[in-house]
């Protein structure tokens, strides 16, 4: 196919604007399917956690033919905490359609996604999406589009934007929201017409930045990318190159090329083309196939750096061993270096204290998504809690600032308020419309963390937060960011119905009868700001002496279940995270409370 019947297209958007769902919909407009055909509903989220949490991870590739043009769409995800997906992925785009709500209008994520695309002249597209929802405001959203783009100094012919209006989940899309459309054409069309075709010579030496790693079960390891210059064929010499120096030279043997979702085996590909190699073993994001005669050195992916972190340790709990399949230190080291092929985002360090390792990422969901993956697979193992990465700039401290967006109801607007302040928030903006507040903070890392489980307390579940990078600053203080104190097991047993009634009025339980728990395991909660040492293991003792009345009846309040994010964020620095296949358990450092002890005074 000619590279002038070839559109590269990102989708960006903030999380949960409907990307994958517009996705859906245009493979379905350019008749890739039968009307009767039997479709999975977000068809480009492969991995089993985007599918439950209805977010997009992974960036994905796919291709559709319309009006005789190969469309090429990457799908991104909308999270900051993926950036590092958008980074690479936005260099295969000559263009990016940009989606936003047509009620909430662009969000935090909309602005890191926006400002990576602007940053690469990318022309934009830009979709109102939802317009179905009685909330809609699709003028409005568009003014905030365009305030949005001139902030971030985009040129004039990014800001001279085309508008489409469209409803992703009714299939429907119109370039004048007053003349209703029944199918997604209007996209498709614009596509075609304002994103141009890729430029570049089919005749000079091969140039493939290799942004993204995909891999198959039948072929392994493959490198995506798009070919800038030059041609590539089976069998063709290839040279890898990283860093101004080829590093391996090897021969094509497998070249693919996007269907749907899918990927098919083409024996050439030209200039535009986003394709896959497969045959290379260990290929890098970053690194530059090109002629081993002729050498071209394409500059590597730059990436935002690392805001948090964590450390993965062995599991050494008592019930360590029991659930997980693997547990030493070596297969959990080869498990995070095999992320690293993956996941230009991440950093991996070993400590040099104990056994284990440091991981940095993007932020709590970054590291949470990357657990929950490895819990999945069958790792055992413990998590401390997560650490921001501090800068040193002229003698001072800085560390990472969040730019922190609130929406919630007038009534509960004070007590986020109040609660933000102790964690050093500083209110930049505020507005009200319709009994709703929007709250804009500048507020340190270090502050957010763990903010989201009493934020959502505070709303009662109304409210919505969403937070993106914005800087390094000075050093803002101390933060306390618990205020109070657990419940922890002095000896380990079953947990016992009528021990969990009595205590269940100190505090929040954190699980219920019947579980097994050992010395030092955390089960709840404390209303106060020390920790309790408690036996939940504590049964009612039998007389022979008859009760004067009935005995009271044990009615146990429903423990509160914590997400892995919620419980990574919630445990202070003497506490671990226990991490197994089938359980997730919160312990102190320290399991016996008299080497607790010696250690305070210590």
């Amino acid at each position: 196919m000619k590279n002038e019947k070839v559109r590269n297209i990102a989708i960006i958007a903030h999380v949960d604007h409907g990307k994958t769902t517009l996705v859906d919909q245009l493979f379905k407009q350019s008749g890739m399917w039968r009307d009767n055909q039997v479709v999975e509903e977000r068809l480009m989220d492969s991995m089993d956690l985007e599918k439950e949490r209805g977010i997009t991870i992974k960036s994905k590739n796919g291709a559709c033919i319309y009006k005789d043009h190969q469309i090429n769409i990457i799908d991104t995800p909308g999270h900051a905490d993926f950036g590092g997906e958008v980074e690479r992925v936005l260099k295969m785009a000559d263009g990016a359609l940009f989606l936003v709500d047509a009620a909430e209008g662009p969000m935090p994520q909309s602005y890191f996604v926006l400002k990576k695309a602007i940053a690469l002249s990318l022309p934009v597209i830009v979709i109102v999406n939802k317009i179905d929802k009685p909330a809609a405001r699709p003028d409005w959203a568009v003014d905030q589009v365009f305030d949005l783009m001139a902030s971030l100094n985009a040129p004039d012919h990014i800001l001279d934007f085309p508008v489409i209006y469209a409803s992703a989940k009714d299939g429907t899309a119109t370039k004048d929201i007053n003349v209703p459309n029944a199918d997604m054409s209007p996209i498709l069309d614009q596509v075609i017409t304002s994103i141009p075709a890729p430029e570049g010579d089919d005749t000079a030496p091969l140039e493939l930045l290799i942004s993204a790693i995909s891999y198959s079960q039948f072929v392994g390891q493959l490198g995506v990318g798009k070919i800038t210059a030059g041609s590539l064929k089976i069998n063709q010499p290839i040279a890898i190159a990283l860093n101004g120096e080829i590093i391996e030279k090897s021969r094509l043997t497998k070249l693919f090329m996007f269907d749907s979702n899918t990927q098919k085996e083409v024996s050439e590909a030209t200039i535009g083309d986003i394709v896959a190699i497969a045959g290379l073993e260990g290929i890098r994001v970053g690194q530059t196939i090109t002629d081993p005669e002729t050498p071209v050195f394409l500059e590597g992916i730059k990436i935002d750096p690392p805001t948090i972190s964590v450390n993965i340790i062995p599991n050494d709990s008592p019930f360590a061993g029991k659930e997980g399949e693997f547990v030493t230190s070596n297969q959990i080291k080869d498990r995070l270096y095999k992320e690293l092929l993956t996941d230009v985002a991440l950093k991996i360090n070993p400590l040099t204290t104990e056994t284990g390792y440091k991981v940095s990422g993007r932020g709590e969901l970054h590291l949470s998504i990357l657990i929950e993956k490895m819990r999945r697979e069958g790792y055992e193992f413990q998590v401390s809690r997560p650490t921001v990465l501090y800068q040193e700039k002229n003698g001072q401290q800085l560390e990472p600032y969040e730019k922190l967006t609130i929406d919630v109801a007038d009534e509960y607007s004070g007590k986020v308020i109040e609660t933000l302040g102790t964690r050093k928030g500083q209110l930049s903006e505020m507005t009200q419309d319709s009994g709703m507040t929007r709250l804009i903070y500048i507020i340190p890392t270090r502050g957010l963390l763990g903010y989201q489980s009493e934020f959502m307390a505070i709303t009662k579940g109304l409210g919505v937060m969403n937070y993106v990078f914005d800087s390094y600053q000075v050093h803002s203080g101390n933060i306390k960011s618990r205020q109070n104190g657990v419940m922890i097991s002095t000896e380990p047993c079953e947990t016992v119905a009528y021990a969990l009634f009595n205590l269940q009025e100190r505090g929040r339980l954190f699980m219920g009868a019947g579980e097994s728990v050992y010395e030092g395991q955390i089960i709840g909660e404390h209303s106060r700001d020390n920790d309790l040492v408690v036996n939940p293991g504590k049964g009612k003792k039998l007389t022979n002496m008859r009760a004067s009345g009935s005995d009271e009846n044990v009615v146990l309040t429903p423990p509160t279940i914590l997400s892995l994010e919620q419980i990574i964020s919630y445990i202070t620095n003497d506490e671990l995270v226990e991490i197994t296949p089938k359980s997730i358990r919160i312990r102190k450092r320290l399991l016996k409370e008299s080497d607790r002890k010696r250690a305070k005074q210590i």
